[in-house]
């Protein structure tokens, strides 16, 4: 199995990258993994090459780039190149840790999207309480939706949860404003009742903001303008909370010595809440793995998202899919136009 990596891509390019692609290859006796970037500066962390492959290239797509723009002009960037090695065959899967519209842009227009998807999606894994987690999508790949593409989302998500999850069965949600089937805009209604007839996976209805951490879906589909919202008010609200209880722990000695013997488990809360641990979000919709690892992530976060491209490849998730929308049960046209 052989994954291109974007060398470049990401916060802390290219050393936390490289660490966890060496890191992944310490574990995985089975991947090959491609490096798209400067050699020169890869090479100042890379000390093992045990299957692993440099290819040369000091153009990179930067954080600030129009993602449509930078795609089309910068076509020997680190990212495009790790992409063209999937859609030439040299490469099963490619993971960036960079500009996400370039990204997505990437996936659609070098690697292609399968047919009879409308639409692609981005799709992390999100915390819940039990620490299980639950898919998301759209997050943010499409600012607007039609009730088709949100039940092809359902359908996409559902494959990637049984697959890669390994949750049997997965129960998919609705984001609505409340649970009972006539509440919601024009959008909501329409995917519910789409939702509500299809066959091809499980369907449990809608599911509110609120309860969205409370383990009550595995999957939950809604438009990428409401997920990103979602997304951000998570993270934002995540990190609030931990700030406003280092900040109550640490205020007067008994409190600091409470935190003392608390220590461990607001730890293990902390990677609870952390997203990143999951893997990154995946680009559903294009013809192979393509995933974007968070902008922040360190050696451990390339490293969890190489484990999720290995068993996004070993498991056929994108071949599962195309084999569902061939089956002709979830409509959706614009693909075949």
């Amino acid at each position: 199995m052989k994954i291109a990596v974007d060398a470049m891509g990401g916060d802390h390019a290219p050393k936390e990258i490289v660490l966890g692609v060496m890191k992944a290859i310490a574990q995985y006796k089975d991947i090959e993994i491609l490096l798209f970037g400067d050699e020169i500066k890869i090479n100042e962390y890379l000390t093992d090459k045990t299957r692993i492959k440099i290819i040369h290239t000091d153009e990179k797509i930067e954080s600030d780039d129009e993602p449509v723009r930078a795609v089309k002009r910068k076509k020997k960037a680190s990212m495009v190149l790790a992409a063209q090695a999937v859609k030439d065959g040299e490469a099963d899967a490619c993971i960036s840790a960079g500009n996400t519209g370039a990204l997505m842009s990437t996936g659609l227009f070098v690697i292609g999207r399968i047919k009879g998807i409308d639409r692609p999606a981005l799709a992390p894994t999100l915390p819940t309480v039990t620490g299980k987690g639950f898919v998301m999508l759209d997050l943010g790949a499409n600012a607007e939706a039609k009730p088709e593409h949100l039940l092809q989302f359902g359908l996409m998500g559902s494959v990637y949860a049984e697959k890669v999850r390994k949750i049997d069965r997965p129960r998919v949600a609705l984001l609505n404003i409340g649970t009972e089937e006539t509440k919601g805009n024009d959008l909501t209604k329409k995917s519910f009742e789409l939702m509500k007839n299809q066959q091809a996976y499980e369907f449990i209805g809608n599911i509110e903001a609120r309860d969205l951490l409370m383990d009550v879906a595995d999957v939950v589909v809604t438009d990428g303008f409401t997920g990103n919202m979602v997304l951000k008010s998570i993270e934002g609200t995540g990190a609030a909370f931990l700030s406003m209880l280092k900040m109550s722990l640490l205020n007067g000695f008994k409190n600091k010595v409470a935190a003392s013997f608390l220590k461990k488990d607001l730890m293990e809360l902390k990677a609870k809440m952390d997203y990143s641990e999951y893997g990154g979000a995946c680009l559903f919709g294009v013809q192979a793995p393509v995933v974007k690892a968070h902008g922040s992530s360190n050696a451990n976060g390339i490293f969890t998202t190489i484990r999720q491209v290995r068993e996004m490849v070993e498991k056929q998730v994108v071949e599962t899919i195309k084999a569902e929308v061939d089956k002709g049960n979830l409509g959706g046209q614009e693909a075949n136009d």
